[in-house]
């Protein structure tokens, strides 16, 4: 008897119209998609790990940010890990912090508002070139990482991603800076005027622009304010006055086809640096009591380079201030260090090292250094030559479109005879030798930066 109530109470699932009709679909069984996954999918695979950006360690732009954002990868290379952001680094913000998002470097990145971020300034905003995040995807990064940043789990409400409100419109939020006699300050402001950058392009351009100086000037600060998508804005003197820019012209680096232009990467051998770098919206102040002296009637190539990855026009704008000071306020007049390499030679098809020593006749106090050399310099560092130092690598760059800036809080004393060394790698993969030269076919090795005699 209790063998046949076991098979009654077995025949209604065994012969049932769901189990066994092949007219009825059955009901599929479904697995929430993790937060992070979709993050991944709908916002860092798309926008961010793309070819030049964020999708390999060979990415023109890796050896900058250091940073791959693929599927598989990602989520090791965001949560926990520091950032080499300078400005990150010096807070001391991670990419990702759990349960942190204003502690995050990712989520300051991706919101376009930079009043948002204090007094912090981290570079671009994210993602270049690109479209900021909508308003619902942005609250869905945040929402994220307050809720600990977890790889699996759902912790965020996925219709967030369904708001396609923009979370920053880029000619409405973006107003001009704020010229020093407006704040109530001495000084001089230079423009870059609005400019379009095609669809699909990255635009670099310069422009001498005149400061009417009648009397030399000590510029103590220099701050510089850009519009979105903008990767670096760079002040370049010039070493020799006899053949200069037209005042005013606009002189792109590179045509539509993207080819270079010739004459424009000829009068780029004339620079020397004298500000900015590869953070756009920078704001930097010599130490107290010091400043940087131009002469009557200077001028400044003015240098914006912007990407544009979308399939419409953007714009591009920049603003410069230089913050004056009396002669009678400064103790310390900054000058440029422009250190030359030349008479080199690169033999075909072969990794070279060139190295060159540069000395101080006086005791002097290095405050700021970059580098500059062309597209076949793989590494290039600045070491200390002589003193207790000696041999010490104080910079490296391996991104010879945007070299590193450093400026040093603590300045770097040398004594008289002690000085700097260049190490520049290159490696020249075409079939004739290189030597130093004025084309991009070329190549250099210089040393920029500021000091001041102590």
């Amino acid at each position: 008897m209790k063998k046949w109530i076991l098979l009654l109470a077995a025949l209604p699932f065994a012969c049932s119209k769901e189990a066994n009709d092949p007219g009825v679909t059955p009901v599929p069984q479904t697995t929430a998609i993790s937060s992070f996954d979709l993050l991944q999918d709908k916002l860092l695979t798309p926008s961010c790990a793309t070819s030049g950006c964020h999708l390999s360690t060979k990415d023109a732009g890796f050896a900058q940010h250091g940073l791959v954002l693929v599927k598989g990868s990602s989520y090791a290379n965001l949560v926990g890990v520091a950032s080499v952001n300078p400005v990150a680094a010096k807070n001391s913000t991670l990419r990702v912090k759990k349960f942190a998002s204003g502690e995050s470097l990712l989520y300051h990145k991706l919101n376009w508002d930079i009043s948002h971020h204090g007094l912090a300034n981290y570079g671009a905003p994210m993602p270049l070139g690109g479209k900021p995040l909508s308003k619902g995807a942005l609250a869905f990064v945040q929402r994220w990482i307050d809720a600990g940043a977890p790889l699996s789990g759902t912790v965020v409400d996925a219709s967030l991603l369904d708001d396609t409100t923009p979370s920053f419109v880029v000619d409405a939020n973006f107003a001009p800076l704020a010229s020093p006699a407006e704040e109530g300050k001495t000084g001089v402001q230079l423009k870059v005027d609005r400019f379009v950058i095609p669809p699909n392009f990255e635009r670099e351009l310069f422009v001498r622009r005149p400061l009417n100086n009648s009397a030399p000037i000590y510029v103590s600060r220099i701050k510089l304010k850009s519009r979105a998508n903008s990767h670096h804005m760079v002040l370049y003197d010039f070493r020799s006055k006899s053949s200069l820019p037209t005042l005013n012209d606009v002189r792109d680096l590179r045509n539509l086809d993207n080819s270079l232009n010739l004459g424009t990467v000829i009068q780029m051998s004339n620079h020397i640096f004298l500000g900015g770098g590869t953070d756009p919206n920078s704001d930097y102040t010599f130490p107290a009591g010091m400043a940087l002296q131009l002469p009557t009637n200077a001028s400044i190539d003015l240098n914006p380079h912007y990407f544009n990855k979308t399939s419409g026009n953007i714009y591009g704008e920049n603003y410069v201030n230089l913050y004056t000071v009396p002669a009678d306020q400064v103790k310390q007049v900054v000058q440029m260090i422009d250190f030359n390499a030349t008479g080199f030679n690169l033999p075909a098809n072969k990794t070279t090292t060139i190295t060159r020593d540069f000395k101080f006749d006086k005791p002097v106090a290095v405050v700021s250094l970059t580098s500059h050399y062309h597209a076949r310099g793989k590494l290039f560092q600045i070491k200390i030559k002589g003193g207790t130092r000696n041999g010490e690598v104080i910079y490296e760059n391996t991104d010879w479109e945007h070299p590193k800036v450093i400026n040093y809080d603590t300045p770097i004393l040398l004594q008289a005879g002690e000085g700097l060394t260049s190490v520049a790698t290159y490696v020249n993969d075409t079939n004739k030798d290189i030597g130093f030269g004025l084309t991009s076919e070329d190549e250099m090795n210089i040393i920029f930066g500021y000091y001041y005699e102590r």
